[in-house]
């Protein structure tokens, strides 16, 4: 009989998990609290109190090239950066190709999950769920994978503001924000400035008689749109990866100054102290243009409210304040197990490849989904379950307790090395080291140099192109036929929803100059290969270069 695996959770995670079950021959049955599945994604006006939860208006930070499924690319129609109800329609085109639904059960809460007795030698779990009708009963499996994300609680810190009981307005967490219109010529102050804190400003800057964006620490601002308009995390190549080990802090700065560039942040009030990547960054095109036209107010921290009025660090006061809404994140928990098995403190929690507890004696429980990535979570949360499923059936092994432990602790000493001392940074991970460490557990992280030798074009893709997912599922188990072709491919999946008004083709002045120059450059070279006694003085006199090239090639002259 297949091994029977518990999937607590129904959204980007939990469809991952159910896929690589059936990929392995395992039997998935996944329990979903809600009536639907997408998690986080699934837009509700009034969601359940145990549910995630988003606004109306909202994105996603990642390209769709970037956050597929690794053998499912997004229809080439859809748009590059994603509304929620587009990522729906993706989950669920994914769940009948794959056809996941049938191995769902709806309205199903998982009260509580324990091991059996004899779990050190079957590795079992009872698991005792609850119907919509209130129906308890136990099941027994043989794996369960918990996928119920990080968004699990609003953080509401209000002891961290004296006099908020003396507000006159209305607060609240982010959680309940859903649409701006109901603040039209209000006065607004919105505290926090991670993704959800500057979405929200941008909107409410729209509709509000002023928003203040109140910040501690500022932020670096990224952008979505990056150079010559493409998908900004699709310009993050591997190649520019294996730069940045060999000169990290050169091209930090120079990252730095780039970002600095668009729009100057310390001129912008949100200059941070920390390092760009020191801290998860703020994805927003609309923010500098709502604070350079003043619908938005850069502030710093709330030192106390009084009444309608609030009180900032600096010393200024905001008077008749009608709404403050805290976007001061979350944070997680495992309510259905024991705080043996998994301890959460202050979002911190200890897990191998922030995966597997490192204590059991046999690993048949696996943690999918638990990161904050800089990247996207679809490819990390498939690739986890895929590398779970084969530990599972025993086909990949863990190491030793002690070596898991000794694995955590470096992360954790990295982590803090690395980022700003704060409960959002527990569970980073970077997108492309993450991935490949994953993937050479499960030997189907890309062989480059083989790639390279028997496959060139489709290796320097791999090299100096984006790191799609398609790329674990080159070789090694769950190889997929179609990963070179989505590869070759999936610029034009870019391009196709920006085709929607024909332009004809231009031959640009600067192409011709550009090609005039490189024809002199070739010329000058060729003809010092012929006069080498020039060549010393090239090198030691570089400014003679424009005058060497203009004797061999004269260069065109700029016409007004």
């Amino acid at each position: 009989m297949a091994k029977r695996v518990a999937v607590i959770g129904g959204g980007t995670s939990g469809l991952a998990c159910i896929k690589c079950c059936l990929d392995e021959g395992l039997e998935p049955i996944c329990f979903e609290s809600s009536d639907d599945i997408g998690g986080l994604w699934r837009f509700k006006e009034n969601p359940d109190p145990a549910q995630a939860s988003i606004y109306q208006s909202l994105i996603i930070n990642t390209s769709k090239e970037m956050m597929c499924y690794s053998d499912f690319p997004i229809p080439a129609h859809f748009p590059n950066y994603m509304h929620h109800s587009f990522i729906m329609d993706y989950f669920r085109v994914y769940a009948e190709h794959f056809q996941l639904m049938r191995h769902i059960r709806f309205q199903t809460k998982v009260l509580h999950v324990t091991p059996r007795p004899d779990f050190p030698h079957s590795g079992q779990w009872d698991v005792e769920i609850e119907s919509k009708d209130g129906k308890r009963e136990k099941e027994v499996f043989d794996a369960v994978m918990v996928c119920t994300g990080h968004h699990c609680h609003p953080h509401l810190p209000l002891q961290d503001f004296p006099g908020i009981d003396t507000f006159k307005g209305k607060f609240f967490h982010s959680r309940e924000y859903k649409t701006p219109e109901e603040w039209r010529g209000k006065r607004v102050v919105v505290i926090g400035i991670g993704n959800s804190g500057g979405d929200i400003a941008v909107e409410l800057g729209r509709m509000a008689k002023q928003v203040y964006l109140s910040t501690r620490k500022g932020s670096w601002i990224l952008n979505r749109v990056g150079d010559n308009g493409f998908p900004s995390d699709m310009l993050r190549y591997r190649a520019y990866m294996w730069l940045y080990k060999l000169l990290p802090k050169f091209l930090m700065s120079m990252r730095e100054k780039q970002v600095n560039r668009r729009f100057n942040h310390k001129l912008y009030g949100l200059q941070p102290a920390h390092r760009l990547f020191s801290q998860h960054p703020t994805v927003n095109d609309d923010l500098p243009n709502r604070i350079l036209s003043g619908t938005v107010s850069v502030k710093p921290n709330v030192r106390e409210f009084r009444g309608s009025s609030v009180v900032f660090e600096d010393g200024t006061v905001e008077d008749n304040i009608d709404l403050v809404v805290f976007c001061t994140g979350y944070t997680f928990s495992f309510p259905f197990l024991s705080s043996h098995l998994i301890s959460v403190s202050k979002n911190k929690v200890s897990l191998y490849k922030y995966i597997y507890p490192p204590n059991l004696e046999r690993p048949t429980l696996a943690v999918i989904g638990l990161i904050q990535p800089l990247g996207a979570i679809t490819p990390i949360s498939e690739i986890q379950a895929r590398w779970a499923t084969r530990v599972f059936k025993g086909l990949c092994k863990l190491p030793s307790m002690s070596a898991m432990l000794e694995d955590i602790e470096a992360k954790e000493e990295e982590m803090a090395q690395r980022y700003v001392a704060t409960q959002r940074h527990t569970i980073q991970v970077d997108y492309i080291p993450y991935m490949d460490e994953i993937a050479k557990e499960m030997g189907v992280r890309p062989a480059m140099l083989k790639l390279l030798l028997t496959d060139p074009r489709l290796g320097l893709k791999v090299i100096f192109g984006p790191c799609t997912p398609y790329q674990f599922r080159l070789c090694g188990p769950g190889q997929w036929e179609g990963a070179r072709q989505a590869i070759l491919t999936q610029w034009n999946r870019v391009a196709q929803p920006l085709k929607t008004r024909s332009v004809s083709e231009q031959k640009s002045h600067r192409s011709s100059v550009s090609l005039v120059f490189s024809v002199s450059v070739v010329a000058l070279f060729s003809a010092l290969y012929y006069s080498r006694a020039s060549l010393y003085t090239l090198i030691s006199d570089p400014s003679v270069i424009p005058d060497k090239i203009r004797a061999y090639a004269p260069l065109p002259v700029p016409t007004k």
